[in-house]
């Protein structure tokens, strides 16, 4: 574990997910080129790459990304990237005034057609809590520093609602396309728990 408290990759958790996948490929039950192919699907195809992409037209198309403030699910399901477990989607903005952080509190909705898996830590007993209670600590762990004067919101997912950041532009990106600006927007920007970096 983390000195954050949120559990590595040599966690518990990953070590029983590690031998119950061994267990289920040596009798035969899964095939490895299967696991393989989920995989790549949620870490690839339906993954953060989408959100990305979502964001970047979101900050090149104004009309979008009203529709998207607006209307998260129709907007993102216009791009093709539709909720797989049905749920709605909102998406909310960072701005010099408010920055916004995603969590599930109960357990770890995520949005996994527009952001992949869930990160270890996002499902997390230590950061469900402590998003709720004290955003700007964890903020800080990840390396963010939020104004004292900018408002921090929390947004707290559940089995029919998902929440999405929609990061700030960041600074020297004027005359980027949308794929060069999608290749700079991460997972974690889109949780809200860093800022989308400067190109460069």
């Amino acid at each position: 574990m983390s000195s954050n408290g949120i559990p590595g990759p040599d966690s518990e958790v990953a070590l029983r997910v590690k031998a119950m996948e061994s267990l289920l490929l040596e009798k035969g039950l899964v095939e490895s080129n299967a696991i393989d192919a989920l995989i790549d699907m949620f870490e690839n195809r339906l993954g953060p790459w989408n959100g990305a992409q979502v964001v970047a037209r979101a900050w090149s198309d104004p009309k979008y990304k009203a529709w998207l403030l607006k209307d998260g699910t129709d907007a993102i399901a216009d791009m093709g990237f539709e909720a797989v477990q049905g749920e709605d989607m909102v998406v909310v903005e960072n701005t010099p005034q408010v920055h916004n952080m995603v969590v599930c509190t109960l357990c770890s909705c995520f949005p996994w057609a527009t952001l992949g898996l869930p990160p270890v830590w996002y499902k997390s007993a230590p950061f469900r809590s402590r998003a709720a209670s004290d955003p700007r600590g964890v903020l800080a762990e990840f390396g963010t520093e939020i104004a004292a004067d900018t408002e921090v919101r929390v947004w707290d997912s559940n089995a029919e609602l998902r929440y999405m950041v929609l990061p700030e532009r960041p600074a020297g990106t004027d005359g980027l396309d949308t794929e060069a600006l999608a290749k700079l927007v991460t997972r974690d920007s889109m949780i809200g728990v860093t800022n989308v970096a400067p190109p460069g």
